[in-house]
């Protein structure tokens, strides 16, 4: 038994997280490279590409825990550069909805062709179980987290 205390695991789990984050985007910049595209326009690009339904700018702030004027900017860079259009949204008039173009998803499969490349490079030597153990972790305490933030 560690005697740790939990508050002072999460802090150090938080830690090897925003490391791993680093290392992480470090190694699929390449996969990224040539798009010109910044860091928040790839978080919002994936955040449409990925949905299930199309999204309002409101919808991936709240999801992605960033400010609705930065994800309208990206939004709006993304809808110039001809990788996503506005669509009407039968729910509300004034809250368009974002999909990826045709273009766009030319630039997702290329993109997740080449992520696919960089994973298999970096996870060779690693247990299989290990990743998805450590990713169901991870994906319980993130809801764990985010019901505690509804919750206030």
């Amino acid at each position: 038994m560690s005697s740790i205390s939990p508050a002072s695991q999460f802090v150090i789990l938080m830690d090897e997280l925003a490391r791993i984050r680093g290392r992480i985007g470090t190694a699929f910049s390449a996969a990224r490279k040539g798009e010109k595209l910044t860091e928040v326009e790839w978080v919002v690009f994936n955040a449409v590409a990925g949905a299930a339904q199309p999204p309002t700018v409101p919808q991936i702030g709240r999801s992605l825990g960033h400010a609705r004027q930065v994800v309208q900017r990206a939004a709006t860079r993304l809808v110039d550069r001809g990788l996503a259009a506005w669509i009407d949204n039968p729910d509300h008039k004034r809250a368009q909805r974002l999909v990826t173009t045709v273009e766009g998803q030319a630039l997702k499969a290329r993109a997740d062709a080449e992520g696919l490349r960089t994973a298999a490079a970096l996870v060779e030597g690693l247990d299989p179980a290990l990743i998805d153990s450590t990713a169901r972790s991870v994906r319980s305490i993130r809801e764990h987290l985010e019901a505690k933030i509804r919750r206030g």
